[in-house]
């Protein structure tokens, strides 16, 4: 018998098959990379993202199809990574709010949310592009919209939903010429079709939702860990859902600032998502129950966690005693130290007389300080991502506040990113993502805060270190960020990785193995079996006139390696001063800048 509607059970069981299938196929959507590198991560930042979707919608499994659909999209859009989980965020974004007020919903809902969910998607992308996700929600709703005409019954226009986005899927490379050249359709789009696949799966299987009912882990990174620093208490959080109409989001931040500080405050109204620091925990709790019902309570005690990171860290610091991080020497000659002192920002080395121990952000630690405390609001600070220990220890000596950790293949979501914003005391922010795929999980983060937050949209951290050198405290946050925009993109940088499978990029061949190098756009500079004459041929292809040429190097290679290419290109470029720097960043061998 065909399945007419469904409930906020059956959603949720349907969501959870949805996302069980995507993890079944997750491999076979990060292979779906258009370039032959090692950091393919499209299926694996839209499977982080619905699984912190799905983490959301099981604390309030007994609640009407509504609400379900709201915590999927809360949860989607705190846990969003990647591009493609942004994208899929908005998705989920819009169809709950095609879903809102339903307790139940028929095919001509399901129609609606999904009409709604590609509305919401395109608007979200600056200039959307064809051949990708959004094309596959967008074929996938018009199917489902004609199937509805047709007949209101739920399974069918499922059905026709899944089919309409399995052949969108298809076409993709006819839309976009770097599919058809790589031979492969769009990742985003196939993640899309496995998800609805999935529910497609669990409609047409009988199986009854509370058979399906199962409890599920929250993924790795979901929660960002607390800033450790003696002296501050607790950390509270927790999930806090409204008993009858909207919680005022504006009046329970208020009443949270005057309980305590690094007040997070996120959520639609009906499902807010609260985070302090305070010395009574049990004053936050009591007024969440005021207001609501509160579901995942977690307390922390950050002076018993500060001393365990401490230790941790000063054992980090012996180990890597031996391994120099500086800022590059043109950079100190050219700015001098007074210059970094001038930043608004507090240096980890000298706060209170102490060093303290690192705050934990997303996957790995970030090297910056404490950071000015609610009583030491300055003007402007910045927020990066930085991929490898040696480049977060760069930033950290630029003076930012904080680093948050991540870059291909682990990218920080927008929960992690909209934490460590609100964990700065600071008038105005200006996040630097340095990775062109966590530009949307930042613009994200910046729309979800009620801070002023502004983003320089780096593609690495190359290009984030030159924009630190045109900051100027004097400025605020907006025009700062066009100045360090032009700054960032007037360096010139390499990535230099291997080849993970035969392909052709840009009409050249390139075979497993070979290393090649791209440009911050993902543009095939040079292939080469040896890896410094692909580098030499890749210094070759810029423009001529620079003066400094900065090596860093990441997992996978030695400082050895690495100053024998420095000696090699000395002798090359006549007059151009040449550093290494370790920088520890996963898959990509080096990052080579040069101005």
């Amino acid at each position: 018998m065909t399945r007419r509607s469904g409930d906020g059970a059956g959603l949720l069981a349907a969501f959870r098959a949805a996302v069980d299938n995507l993890a079944d196929h997750v491999d076979e959507v990060n292979a779906l990379n258009v370039f032959p590198v090692p950091d393919g991560d499209t299926g694996s930042n839209m499977l982080a993202t619905v699984r912190a979707a799905l983490v959301e919608a099981e604390a309030v499994a007994d609640q009407p199809a509504d609400r379900i659909a709201a915590a999927i999209s809360f949860g989607a859009l705190m846990g969003a990574r990647g591009n493609s989980g942004v994208i899929a965020s908005q998705i989920f974004r819009g169809m709950a709010e095609g879903l809102g007020g339903k307790e139940r919903f028929d095919g001509v809902d399901l129609a609606r949310s999904l009409t709604q969910g590609t509305a919401t998607a395109y608007k979200a992308v600056a200039r959307p592009v064809e051949g990708t996700i959004l094309t596959v929600i967008r074929e996938a709703s018009a199917a489902a919209v004609l199937a509805a005409e047709e007949a209101s019954d739920l399974e069918p226009v499922l059905r026709a939903a899944v089919r309409g986005a399995e052949e969108a899927v298809a076409k993709t490379p006819t839309m976009l010429a770097i599919l058809r050249e790589a031979g492969v359709v769009d990742a985003g789009g196939q993640g899309l079709f496995r998800l609805l696949q999935g529910a497609m799966n669990f409609m047409s299987s009988r199986i009854p939702a509370s058979v399906a009912a199962r409890t599920s882990a929250a993924p790795a990174g979901s929660e960002p860990a607390a800033p450790a620093a003696g002296g501050f208490g607790y950390e509270t959080v927790f999930m806090l859902h409204s008993n009858d109409g909207t919680i005022d989001l504006d009046r329970l931040r208020t009443e949270l600032e005057r309980l305590g500080n690094s007040v997070l405050v996120a959520g639609d109204g009906q499902a807010v998502k609260v985070h302090v620091h305070n010395d009574r925990p049990d004053q936050v709790i009591a007024l969440g129950l005021s207001i609501g019902s509160l579901t995942r309570i977690n307390v922390e005690n950050l002076d018993s966690q500060s001393r365990e990171v401490r230790e941790k860290r000063e054992a980090d610091l012996v180990a890597r005693s031996s391994v120099v991080h500086t800022v590059p020497t043109k950079h100190r000659e050219a700015h001098g130290a007074a210059h970094l002192e001038a930043r608004p920002h507090v240096d980890l080395e000298t706060y209170g007389g102490e060093v303290d121990p690192p705050v934990q952000v997303g996957d790995g630690a970030s090297w910056a300080g404490r950071g000015p405390s609610a009583q030491e609001t300055v003007p402007l600070a910045v927020v990066a991502v930085a991929a490898g220990d040696g480049l977060a220890q760069i930033f950290n000596s630029y003076g930012v506040a904080a680093v948050v950790r991540g870059g291909q293949s682990n990218n920080p979501s927008t929960g992690e990113l909209l934490d460590a914003i609100e964990k700065v005391a600071a008038e105005e922010i200006l996040l630097l993502p340095n990775n062109p795929n966590v530009l949307l999980a930042a613009r994200q983060a910046a729309e979800m805060t009620t801070r002023r937050v502004r983003v320089v949209p780096t593609r690495n951290a190359a290009e984030g270190f030159a924009a630190l050198l045109a900051l100027d405290p004097s400025r605020d946050a907006t025009t700062n960020a066009e100045f360090m925009t032009l700054a960032g993109r007037a360096v010139q940088t390499l990535e230099v990785t291997e080849a993970v499978r035969n392909a052709v990029v840009g009409g050249r061949k390139v075979r497993e193995g070979q290393t090649i190098v791209l440009d911050p756009d993902d543009g095939l500079l040079a292939v080469n079996n040896d890896r410094l004459e692909a580098i030499l041929s890749a210094l070759d292809q810029l423009e001529p006139g620079f003066e400094l040429v900065t090596i860093y190097f990441g997992d996978g290679t030695d400082a050895a390696e690495a100053n024998d290419f420095a000696r090699r290109i000395g002798e090359l470029y006549a007059g151009v001063e040449v550093e290494v720097i370790p920088g520890g960043q996963p898959h990509y061998r080096y990052l080579v800048s040069a101005e």
